[in-house]
């Protein structure tokens, strides 16, 4: 083993995280993207130990035994349990970076643009008692951004949507910058919680959040199907209170989604009736990127291009846009400085 080998395993790999509402993805510098969990934490309420975190502790959402709570410690893309989110943080940083005498990495996180001063630093404060030796915060919009391949140096308009878990967030870049933007929040959950609300209201019929997303997957859409879809969903009976299983179809999802497809579509209108008219003339002919895990719902592309008469993509693998652009703000440190926001 060569000594530059035996040297990167003491020295901390530089770390890019997307620390979504529903979802974090980890890149760690020479390495790749290396981690894509749920951000959920299982705790024992009574000695506060945690249990599980990630993928083993999304399976105990709904499940768990009245001591052991499966908590979702990011909301509406900020951080709602301050404690909760370390822990996390602390396992997945463990879990991706080699252990040595010096593995304290340079983090560059992507954080809604929307966020306060006070949600600010509890996400900087979070990242560096999680074993971070510099912390940097960068807008989702730009991540996405940067991670799609937009020319975000040029002094013409791009448009980008990134719609998350938690948040949407709506930018116009130019010269490097957020010119304009738009953050709502408003985005996957929301999506869920309808699914949720309109199979209790309409079938008296009782499931989580997680079996909503699973329903949101499989058939939800924001526009007519060529071919509709059809699935079979179990609960429980809210009147009864026994064990109930229930067939659904899309047009149905579609109905229970409307609002929050329609709120996401105004809050796009709102953002391009913000955008000055120079960088209105770029987008008619650059046209708008969708990125985001709500990128995905079947669509959406379409609808939000029609209401707006604009061009629509969705980006490649619109999961990973936010942490692709997190991990070529690394890669290229001192080109994409002016676009961070210096953290501790």
């Amino acid at each position: 083993m060569t000594f530059k080998n035996i040297f990167s395993r003491f020295v901390g790999h530089n770390i890019g995280i997307d620390l979504g509402t529903a979802t974090t993805l980890i890149y760690v510098e020479g390495k790749g993207i290396v981690l894509n969990e749920p951000t959920v934490v299982s705790v024992n309420t009574k000695t506060k130990e945690t249990i599980a975190v990630g993928e083993e502790a999304k399976k105990m959402l709904g499940r768990t035994p009245e001591a052991i709570k499966a908590i979702r410690p990011i909301k509406d893309g900020v951080i709602g349990d301050f404690e909760v989110t370390e822990e996390l943080l602390k396992y997945f940083i463990k879990k991706v970076q080699a252990r040595g005498l010096f593995a304290r990495p340079r983090v560059v996180v992507a954080v809604p643009s929307g966020i306060t001063d006070v949600e600010r630093r509890a996400v900087r404060d979070s990242v560096s008692h999680s074993g971070a030796s510099d912390v940097w915060l960068i807008a989702e919009p730009m991540a996405a951004a940067i991670g799609v391949g937009l020319p975000i140096e040029s002094p013409s308009g791009n448009m980008v949507i990134d719609i998350g878990g938690g948040t949407t967030e709506i930018a116009v870049i130019a010269l490097s910058d957020i010119v304009c933007n738009t953050s709502v929040r408003i985005a996957g959950d929301e999506m869920n919680l309808a699914i949720v609300e309109y199979l209790k209201k309409s079938y008296k019929l009782l499931i989580g959040e997680t079996t909503g997303e699973e329903i949101k997957i499989q058939i939800g859409s924001a526009g007519v199907l060529k071919s509709e879809k059809s699935m079979e969903v179990k609960g429980r009976d809210s009147v009864g209170g026994l064990p109930k299983s229930i067939k659904i179809n899309s047009k149905e999802i579609r109905d229970a989604l409307k609002g929050t497809v329609n709120s996401i579509i105004t809050a796009v209108k709102s953002a391009l009736e913000k955008t000055p008219p120079e960088l209105s003339s770029d987008i008619i002919d650059k046209g708008i990127t969708l990125a985001g895990g709500g990128a995905l719902l079947q669509g959406l592309d379409s609808l939000i291009s029609k209401e707006t008469g604009l061009k629509v993509e969705t980006a490649e693998s619109p999961r990973e846009c936010v942490i692709r652009g997190a991990a070529r703000v690394l890669e290229k440190f001192e080109k994409y400085q002016s676009v961070l926001e210096r953290g501790v």
